[in-house]
């Protein structure tokens, strides 16, 4: 990539997070808990949705398929539908997906989540909810699956756009590129400005995931919701491969940060998050997936991880597993950056069958060093 701050802060204003899982038919004939075709559903944002899963790692190299990271290359040109189905260029719902990665966990995966929606896009029309991308809010579509399936298990990642996510991304990339300042102390008083506001909505999320299961004649112990937090996309500062100093962080390895921020995202913020989400699972009574560490070593530009070249292929392994900031557009959406890709996206519905297994208590899911996405493990608590 060429180094062009300017061309840099042009993409990173244009970020923004994004989310979206794919769609799953359903048959017209009715069904009711404890019968017809089992399903686990994926409500939510960018981070369970399957934004950036048309990506296998970062490469370089802006023209073909990218060696080989680039899923949506058809030989000829790009055509991310076939990352993205129908849902390209809007809720962005890819086939892998956490819910879609799970493997056979059920007869359906159905995937609800939208690029960039928020708590009020998944309350039910009826009680505030807000359309999204053309779409009926999250709960009132979960309404017409439960309808028509034995729904076991719902999945919700929630709360990052309300928080702002995107802007504290672009913020701190700018603040690294353009200003030379550090961002964490204005971002944490903006997110300790609106955390609480927001985790009241994130519980009233579940509350609304509640009355459209009740409505559908659902009992308490038909099916389970688990709440799961949200992976760091970057490492620590001392995990980090390349100098603070420069422009490498940007413009070779697309993760523009200061130390001091980076440490700040990883060990303060991605934490505060976490931590204040398992309250609110608490509170409510459903599962909480601790998901802060899945991604420890596979960052963006994380010592222990590569990116992908003519000689270094892309492997799950060895890649990173979360997308990069594009810093110069050259290839595909600068919304994709700083979200699991398509490797990230597999550990995630490793994480997800796992939790399907335990029916009761919290977990924490790890990736295994040197190992690929089917590796992922629970800890309790």
């Amino acid at each position: 990539m060429p180094s062009s701050p300017s061309r840099a802060l042009r993409a990173l204003l244009a970020l923004c997070t994004a989310a979206g899982l794919a769609s799953v038919a359903v048959p017209s004939a009715q069904a009711s808990p404890g019968s017809g075709p089992t399903a686990v559903v994926a409500m939510g944002d960018s981070y369970i949705s399957g934004e950036a899963g048309r990506w296998f790692g970062n490469s370089l190299t802006n023209s073909g398929s990218r060696n080989g990271t680039d899923r949506a290359w058809t030989g000829s040109g790009y055509d991310t539908s076939r990352v993205y189905g129908a849902t390209a260029g809007g809720c962005h719902r890819s086939d892998t997906s956490e819910v879609k990665s799970a493997g056979p966990i059920a007869s359906a995966l159905v995937n609800l989540a939208c690029s960039g929606a928020t708590t009020d896009n998944v309350f039910r029309a009826s009680q505030g909810g807000v359309a999204y991308k053309g779409e009926a809010p999250q709960a009132d579509q979960l309404a017409a699956v439960a309808a028509t399936h034995d729904v076991k298990l719902i999945a919700l990642s929630i709360g990052g756009n309300d928080l702002g996510f995107a802007d504290i991304i672009s913020t701190c990339a700018t603040d690294y590129i353009v200003w030379y300042s550090y961002c964490h102390d204005d971002q944490q008083a903006e997110v300790d400005a609106k955390i609480d506001g927001v985790m009241a909505d994130v519980g009233r999320s579940v509350d609304e995931i509640r009355a459209v299961m009740t409505g559908a004649g659902y009992g308490s112990s038909d099916y389970r919701i688990v709440l799961q937090s949200y992976p760091s996309p970057i490492p620590r500062a001392a995990d980090n491969r390349y100098s603070e100093s420069g422009w490498a962080r940007t413009n070779t390895g697309g993760c523009p940060f200061w130390n001091a921020d980076s440490d700040w995202a990883r060990d303060s913020l991605v934490p505060q998050i976490a931590n204040r989400l398992k309250g609110v699972a608490a509170a409510k009574g459903v599962q909480f997936m601790d998901l802060r560490d899945a991604l420890q070593g596979r960052e963006v530009c994380a010592k222990a991880s590569k990116q992908v070249t003519s000689t270094v292929p892309a492997s799950g392994t060895t890649s990173e597993w979360a997308r990069w900031i594009d810093s110069q557009s050259t290839q595909g959406l600068v919304q994709e950056s700083m979200h699991p890709n398509a490797y990230g996206q597999q550990a995630l519905g490793r994480c997800l069958a796992l939790v399907n297994a335990r029916p009761t208590g919290n977990h924490s899911c790890r990736n295994t060093a040197g190992s690929g996405p089917s590796s992922m493990y629970l800890t309790t608590g």
